[in-house]
């Protein structure tokens, strides 16, 4: 085969290859977006920069390949590359993924709620001693008060008494 023809092969599988990791970061883009949920506007932010860092990839390799001049098999052969992750890999990609990444997150959080087991029961503890002490204040906030209106009331006696 003549040295052309090599070259056009390898540009040809570089664009498959293109095309199965564009779609494959954007797999990772969905992840996020299933374990982590948000609003329409940072979806919109998440595309612009995912489909700008596209642009400039497709951009390296054609100007890297081709010198930049775009050739339809180019664009053909991106196409397969997507086309054949998303039939093969994508779905189940994406559920064994987030499957995954939930499960560990879990597990984290197991491991902080046992490593501040402690410290929620020394919350509650406190929280126990200070509802104690408030109820106590309560009982001497109002036997001081019954002693004021005594003492009021004696005062009153007295004074219309003279």
């Amino acid at each position: 085969m003549s040295q052309d023809i090599v070259q056009e092969v390898v540009f040809f599988l570089h664009s498959i290859l293109m095309g199965l990791v564009i779609t494959f970061a954007y797999d990772w883009i969905l992840i996020f977006r299933e374990l982590v949920a948000h609003g329409r506007f940072l979806m919109s932010i998440e595309d612009f920069i995912y489909w700008f860092m596209c642009g400039i990839s497709v951009f390296y390799v054609l100007y890297k390949e081709n010198n930049g001049v775009l050739r339809w098999f180019a664009v053909v052969g991106a196409a397969l590359g997507m086309l054949f992750y998303k039939l093969t890999i994508k779905y189940r990609f994406i559920n064994i993924m987030a499957k995954c990444i939930h499960k560990i997150m879990w597990f984290v959080f197991r491991i902080i709620q046992v490593m501040l087991r402690p410290l929620k029961c020394l919350f509650l503890a406190g929280r126990r001693c200070v509802r104690y002490a408030m109820r106590k204040l309560k009982k001497v906030k109002e036997f001081i008060q019954k002693r004021l209106t005594a003492c009021i009331k004696t005062i009153r006696m007295i004074l219309s008494k003279k």
